[in-house]
């Protein structure tokens, strides 16, 4: 028999949204947006608990009606402008380890504003995190952008150049290096590399990304973001 592997996965919807006021729980054709998320975790399955972390009472409501649990509320140090999303994510696991008496072996976090995935997305990244024994996986499209190639930053001296630079200059986007955008849709985390305090973010030698189609790109963060989504989900051309 295989051993039981402890999977938390997180769904974490904050009250205080400075682009999209309310983002989180606003009606998106028919169903407020964090139902979207709530449901794909319940229609994998595979997990130990699932959890919303939240330091709003409305939309722990909305959360447990949709199927997720919220064992506690989320401190207000935790559910300002500068709360890191890796410190929410290990006082998630943490206190679930403590009410719940169980020891993890890892954290999926499922971003509310990122939507555009499904039951296969998480069952290949989780699948991926486990047969590579990897720290951290996380998803990512094809970057629109390649700072080897048309991506350039401003200097101190006020002159312009080339993000990053090789030893022969790219003159054509095939020749540079692939880059890639984190869509913010999903991560999986090895509950130590998750603890250990000196990591802030989710590189380490043993990170790994999962590539996502570029549809999947949209992470609501403005009014154009969610009018975008809401069109191409009524158009039928996703499927959250």
């Amino acid at each position: 028999m295989p051993e039981k592997f402890n999977l938390l996965v997180t769904v974490c919807a904050r009250a205080g949204s400075k682009g999209v006021k309310g983002k989180n729980i606003r009606n998106l054709c028919g169903k407020p947006l964090i139902a979207y998320t709530i449901e794909q975790a319940k229609n994998w399955g595979k997990f130990t608990r699932l959890i919303c972390s939240t330091d709003s009472k409305r939309i722990a409501g909305i959360a447990r009606n949709y199927g997720a649990e919220v064992p506690f509320l989320r401190p207000k140090k935790l559910a300002n402008d500068t709360a890191g999303k890796i410190d929410v994510l290990r006082h998630a696991l943490l206190e679930s380890e403590r009410l719940y008496g169980i020891k993890f072996d890892a954290l999926l976090d499922l971003d509310v504003t990122s939507p555009i995935r499904d039951a296969r997305d998480i069952e290949n990244i989780v699948n991926l995190f486990k047969s590579r024994k990897a720290d951290c996986v996380f998803s990512v499209v094809k970057a629109h952008r390649n700072p080897y190639f048309n991506m350039v930053e401003e200097r101190l001296n006020a002159t312009v150049g080339i993000c990053k630079r090789l030893r022969q200059a790219v003159v054509r986007r095939q020749d540079a290096p692939r880059v890639y955008d984190m869509n913010a849709s999903m991560y999986v985390y090895k509950r130590a590399f998750l603890l250990g305090r000196k990591n802030k973010m989710p590189y380490s030698g043993r990170s790994l990304i999962y590539k996502m189609p570029e549809e999947s790109r949209i992470d609501i963060d403005s009014e154009l973001d969610f009018k975008l989504m809401e069109f191409l989900v009524k158009e039928g051309l996703v499927r959250i």
